[in-house]
Order: C-alpha cells, then sequence, then structure tokens
C-alpha cells in the first residue's frame, strides 16, 4: 500500500517499485526502449547538451546532479572527461529502461532531463512530470524536441511519441515549476526552471 511523508515542504508519496514503474512507463515501451538502447546511437543527446548543464552547474554552485533518462549515462562521462565542473560534483543516473539505473531516484539539487520528455508514453507524461516535480529540490534544466525523430520503433512509431509545440509543453512545466529560462534550440526548446515549495 501506498504512504505518505514529509520531506520539509513537499509531501511525498511512496509507492511500491513496481506500482512506481508502471506509472511512469509501460512494460511494452520498456522493452522496445531497451532494445533502443543497444543502438550505439541513441540516447546519446545529453552530450551536446553538457556545455550547457555544466554552466548551471558552475553558475549555481550545484554539488549533485540527477540525470534523468540518463539513457548510456554519457552526460557524466562528457562532464568527466573534459572537466568542465569547476568543483566536486556528485552525478545520480535514472533510466527505466537500464536495469543498473531503474530504482527509483532520491530528490536531488539538480536535475537535467535531456531529449527524456518527447520519447514518454503520451498517457503517462502527467505522471513523469509529477515524478521530475518530485526529484526537483532545486533547478531543472529540461531539452524537449518539438519535431518528429530520425528512429523508428519496432512497432512502427516514430521515436518521438510526443510531437507538440513548446505552447502545448509550457502550461504543463510551469503548472509544476517557476521558469527562470526558455530557449528555442534547433529541433525544439530547453527550460531553466526553478522549484516551488509545495502548497499544503
Amino acid at each position: 500500500m501506498a504512504r505518505g511523508t514529509q520531506e520539509g515542504e513537499r509531501t511525498l508519496l511512496i509507492l511500491p517499485d513496481e506500482l512506481r514503474r508502471s506509472r511512469l512507463i509501460s512494460d511494452d515501451y520498456r522493452k522496445l526502449q531497451e532494445t533502443l538502447h543497444k543502438d550505439p546511437l541513441y540516447g546519446v543527446a545529453s552530450t551536446h547538451y553538457a556545455p550547457v548543464v555544466a554552466k548551471v552547474v558552475n553558475q549555481y554552485g550545484v554539488e549533485e546532479l540527477l540525470d534523468y533518462g540518463a539513457g548510456k549515462g554519457r552526460l557524466a562521462q562528457t562532464l568527466g572527461a573534459q572537466r568542465m565542473v569547476t568543483h566536486p560534483l556528485r552525478i545520480q543516473h535514472y533510466d527505466p529502461a537500464v536495469p543498473d539505473w531503474a530504482d527509483a531516484p532520491e530528490p536531488c539539487e539538480m536535475v537535467a532531463c535531456i531529449d527524456v520528455l518527447e520519447h514518454i508514453e503520451p498517457e503517462l507524461i502527467g505522471n513523469v512530470l509529477d515524478d521530475l516535480q518530485r526529484v526537483t529540490r532545486s533547478i531543472g534544466l529540461f531539452t524537449v524536441a518539438t519535431t518528429p525523430a530520425v528512429k523508428v520503433l519496432e512497432d512502427g512509431r516514430n521515436a518521438h511519441l510526443i510531437v507538440e509545440p513548446s505552447e502545448w509543453w509550457l502550461p504543463q512545466i510551469m503548472g509544476r515549476w517557476d521558469l527562470h529560462t526558455f530557449q528555442k534550440t534547433d529541433d525544439g526548446f530547453l527550460v531553466l526552471v526553478m522549484a516551488r515549495e509545495i502548497q499544503h
């Protein structure tokens, strides 16, 4: 049975792992994603955004970072290999399609969610955004593609399950965080958001 707990001003809902996972990704889609992750060119967009992540980490003195939808962990690899961060940084990974990183992540000072949200099953996007809100203690840096992907899933669907303009995404983002920065990118947009206290 689910139970609640308090963390500062936040009320957290604690769910058994299996139930929590099913609220964020279906079993069938998780298996499709596991197959896609075997492609060495899939799940590597975070390397492109590593300098942006590093800039935010350095500017705000962030000491812990969660890579939400970490794929192959290339964000952490790039930040480390290129020594982009000027101080010690603890990095946590979460990805439901990577067994070693599939456990529920702990709330973190900063969350990077790079090239992930457009891949979420449309009927579960609200749950995933709620989970992102749960784990973002202070700062979030999210990128979203608003155009179809080149890749196609084994079942014939485009790899970007949600193809919507920023006008569709922004109300859902701004309903959960304070918007600090919005920037258009070649294939979508990025946002820098700040956590807000959850009112009881």
